[in-house]
């Protein structure tokens, strides 16, 4: 059968079935159904776990090893298929049809891997695992439904945030379930040091609490670039390289904040006042600076010039370009932040 999401708890408490299979392509919340069945079985006595990672080498004889029959003295078992693909091959299919064809009460299948298509949705053989158990598929959290989700959540840790505040969250965590969980692991200790029960959140503490992660750093490099202050720019951008940071993270946090100027450039075209624009687009109250100095630099030829530079550095980090995705990506800085290197042509390598 195919359940939602939150009909999963609902399922678990009435049912103990043989087999359940997880779905999709968002970690954290694949992780969080895998861990509420788990408990659930854990508490009906299936004491042991033995976890195998398949992809397309794996020998499926060992699935079938290990779902052989059990010893009078042997726990109840819970036996997890992590899957690396969507994609079935004959052997995996025929493995799990002989195990359904002789189901063990004493085992639980858990299975769980990418999203599947429709095609095989509809397949004979996947309607016939649906008869013996429950199929489970999760879908991200839609970008307009995630400051509703970050609000139950940090609710649900005690944690009462403004408007703002959540706005910041939303934005710092570009849509990834598992750093929204850890900035919000970071935000509880706000009531461990404070000794109360709720936690009253605004947009200065969220600054001050996640200063320290990388992405947020990205943010603090933007804004200097959009202030012109180009040193600074160029040496966080420097920083995050040695830090480590995946180059497109940087670039994803550049074009959504370009993307974000062209509306707000097109009113200052139309003749209305900075102010009023930042105040109608709800710009932070840390960022107004910024943004003012970008507005006051900026047109939107130029932003859409710095689009397609950015359309290049993606296909560089890609491996599609030769160009070296870092000095691309001091350019489109040092365009950003006003700087006029090789003065005249705009490049875009």
């Amino acid at each position: 059968m195919k359940i939602k999401p939150e009909h999963l708890s609902r399922t678990l408490s009435s049912n103990i079935l043989p087999l359940y299979w997880l779905s999709g392509d968002e970690p954290l919340l694949m992780q969080e159904a895998a861990d509420l069945i788990r408990t659930q079985y854990k508490e009906n006595g299936y004491s042991e776990r033995e976890i195998l990672n398949v992809d397309k080498n794996f020998d499926w004889g060992q699935f079938l090893q290990s779902t052989g029959n059990l010893s009078l003295f042997a726990e109840k078992k819970i036996i997890e298929l992590r899957l690396s693909t969507a994609k079935w091959e004959d052997a995996g299919k025929k493995a799990i049809q002989h195990y359904l064809s002789e189901l063990n009460p004493d085992y639980l299948i858990l299975l769980s891997g990418p999203k599947l298509d429709a095609a095989t949705l509809k397949t004979k053989w996947f309607t016939e695992i649906e008869k013996h158990g429950a199929f489970v598929q999760i879908w991200p959290i839609k970008t307009e439904e995630l400051s509703a989700w970050l609000e139950q959540r940090l609710r649900r840790e005690g944690i009462q945030a403004d408007a703002e505040a959540v706005h910041l969250l939303v934005d710092k965590v570009e849509g990834n379930l598992l750093a929204a969980m850890q900035e919000i692991e970071k935000l509880k200790l706000l009531s461990s040091d404070t000794g109360e029960n709720t936690v009253r959140l605004d947009a200065k503490t969220v600054m001050q609490v996640v200063a320290d992660s990388s992405r947020y750093n990205a943010y603090q490099l933007i804004d200097a670039a959009l202030l012109g202050d180009v040193s600074r720019a160029q040496k966080m951008l420097t920083g995050l390289k040695n830090e480590g940071i995946f180059p497109l993270i940087i670039l994803n946090a550049i074009c959504r904040e370009l993307r974000t100027l062209l509306p707000m450039l097109e009113k200052k075209r139309e003749g209305q006042g900075v102010n009023a624009i930042i105040q109608s687009a709800r710009v932070w109250y840390n960022r107004k600076q910024a943004v003012a100095a970008a507005l006051a630099r900026l047109d939107t030829q130029g932003v859409w010039k710095l689009l397609d530079h950015s359309r290049l550095i993606d296909q560089s980090i890609k491996g599609l370009s030769k160009a070296n995705p870092w000095i691309e990506l001091s350019l489109l800085l040092l365009h950003l932040s006003g700087a006029k290197p090789n003065a005249g042509k705009y490049r875009a390598a």
